[in-house]
C-alpha cells in the first residue's frame, strides 16, 4: 500500500504518495527507485497504479506532486491552464521534478540509484530532467510526452539513458516535433531510445482515456502492454545491471 511522502521545492509543500516493494518477495532492500510523475489530471488514479506496479516488479516508486498540494484539476479547461504555465518555465519543472527525485534518493528504502517515468504531461516532465542534466537521474522514460523543448539538450550535458515511448499516430505530438526530437538527441550526443508504436494515438496507456476530451486521446492496450514491457528491459539491460 501507498504511503504519504511529503517533501518541499520553492516553499510549495508536495504531497508524493510512495510504494514499497513486499519484503517477503523482494527481500529487505534497499530498492532501485522509480519517480513516476502524473499526467495534465494530477496525482490521481493513473500513476498510483503504476507506482503499485512498479513495486510488484521490485522497485521503491514515488509518485511525484508536480501541482502541489496534490492539487487535482476541477475540469479540462483548468488542467491545461495549469500544465501551461509550468510548460512556460521550463527551469522551474526541472527544479519541482529534480525535488521528488532527491526525496525518494533520500529515502530509506531506496538504493540510491534513481530513474523517472512519466506520462503525458509527465512524459514531457522527465525528458525534461534528462536534458537538465541532473546526476542523481540514471535514466527516464516518457510514455506518450510531448518531444518538444524549449530547452533543448546540450553536449555532454544529457548523461541519463533515455526511453521515449511515442504513438505514431499521435495528433498532439506530429512526425515533425518527433524528427526534432530525434536531431536534438543526435545533437546531444544522448543515450536515446525512440520507440514509435503504429495504432497508438495520446495517453495510450490510460484506460480512461476514450476520445471524449480529444477525439486524438485514446487508450491503446496493445501499446500500454508492449511499453511497459519496454520500459522493463531498459531498466533491467541499461538502468539497474
Amino acid at each position: 500500500m501507498a504511503e504519504d511522502l511529503v517533501y518541499e521545492e520553492g516553499g510549495q509543500t508536495c504531497r508524493g504518495l510512495i510504494a514499497v516493494p513486499d519484503r517477503a518477495r523482494h527481500g529487505d532492500g534497499p530498492f532501485p527507485g522509480v519517480v513516476a510523475v502524473h499526467e495534465a489530471w494530477g496525482l490521481g488514479q493513473q500513476v498510483q497504479r503504476r507506482i503499485a506496479m512498479l513495486a510488484d516488479l521490485g522497485y521503491v516508486a514515488l509518485a511525484a506532486d508536480i501541482f502541489g498540494d496534490r492539487h487535482i484539476p476541477k475540469d479540462p479547461p483548468e488542467a491545461f491552464e495549469i500544465i501551461g504555465r509550468w510548460l512556460a518555465d521550463r527551469a522551474a519543472l526541472r527544479r519541482r521534478a529534480g525535488a521528488a527525485v532527491s526525496a525518494l534518493k533520500a529515502h530509506p528504502a531506496c538504493d540510491g540509484r534513481v530513474a523517472a517515468i512519466g506520462y503525458c504531461f509527465g512524459g514531457s516532465t522527465v525528458l525534461e530532467l534528462a536534458r537538465s542534466g541532473n546526476p542523481d537521474v540514471v535514466g527516464v522514460v516518457s510514455f506518450h510526452g510531448a518531444l518538444d523543448t524549449p530547452m533543448p539538450g546540450e553536449p555532454g550535458r544529457v548523461t541519463a539513458k533515455i526511453l521515449a515511448c511515442h504513438g505514431a499516430e499521435d495528433p498532439l505530438v506530429p512526425h515533425e516535433q518527433l524528427n526534432g526530437f530525434l536531431a536534438e538527441m543526435a545533437a546531444a550526443g544522448a543515450d536515446c531510445t525512440t520507440i514509435a508504436y503504429t495504432g497508438a494515438m495520446h495517453s495510450f496507456t490510460n484506460p480512461e482515456a476514450d476520445g471524449s476530451i480529444l477525439p486524438g486521446v485514446l487508450y491503446h492496450e496493445r501499446t500500454d502492454r508492449r511499453s511497459w514491457a519496454a520500459m522493463q528491459d531498459f531498466f533491467a539491460r541499461e538502468l539497474f545491471v
